[in-house]
């Protein structure tokens, strides 16, 4: 019990230390901004970027032709790609969309955790770009622009620390906010409202039960935000 208390003890000191009480009030507020269902809806729409281009990487990366990304007001999206319907890469592409929003925020959380919150934004402007030649509808057109426009601002305008917390802030809503989906899904698969869900689909290409896939998935998301989080929270002194 000693040696368990010597570790909290150690973790908050180090906590205290770094100075990212400012990382955690971050954290905070990306819960806030994923649980309120106001906030979530119009935000909801990064979480959509960020699992098509993660169809579309992967689709790419198997071997299949990226047709392209449709992103909806009801933040729903779709990616179109052209290849054989079964087979590895089928399943590579129907499996990436989910674990993409997660891993995405792990990789920025590393990244922020380096100090290098400035070439982590500038990442995600870079993606934003590859995910803007892709799109083909208006509405997507107008939600990448103004999420990378975004990113963009910060990245040249911001102070140092300004650009930590904000790199901070979004990883911690990629970490979170990419948790919200799965949940969702599942509960419109217990309504029988999901049939052409990536979970569905899979379970009919591999005969595993969609039910296992969400749960692998969740499983992803909760180890992305504890590894994510414990490095966002001891970052670089703001």
């Amino acid at each position: 019990m000693s040696a368990v208390d010597g570790l909290v003890r150690e973790y908050t000191a180090r906590l205290m230390d770094s100075g990212n009480l400012a990382s955690l009030v971050a954290g905070l507020i990306a819960l806030l901004l994923v649980l309120n269902r106001t906030s979530w809806l119009p935000l909801r729409n990064i979480v959509t970027i960020a699992h098509e281009g993660g169809h579309a990487v992967v689709a790419l990366l198997s071997g299949r032709k990226l047709n392209g990304i449709r992103l909806h007001s009801d933040t729903s999206g779709l990616t179109v790609s052209t290849g054989k319907s079964h087979g590895p890469g089928m399943v590579c592409t129907l499996l990436a969309g989910y674990p993409a929003v997660s891993l995405l925020g792990l990789g920025g959380a590393w990244l922020v955790n380096a100090d290098l919150a400035r070439q982590m934004l500038w990442g995600g402007v870079a993606l934003l770009v590859a995910v803007l030649l892709a799109v083909r509808n208006a509405f997507g057109v107008v939600s990448v622009l103004v999420t990378g426009g975004a990113l963009f601002l910060v990245s040249w305008f911001a102070t140092p620390a300004w650009q930590a917390l904000c790199g901070a802030l979004l990883c911690w809503f990629l970490l979170i906010g990419g948790l919200r989906p799965i949940t969702e899904l599942s509960r419109k698969r217990a309504r029988r409202r999901a049939g052409d869900s990536d979970a569905d689909q899979l379970a009919r290409l591999t005969r595993i039960p969609g039910g296992a896939w969400l749960f692998g998935w969740f499983l992803i998301g909760i180890a992305a935000l504890v590894v994510g989080g414990y490095w966002l929270l001891l970052m670089p002194q703001v």
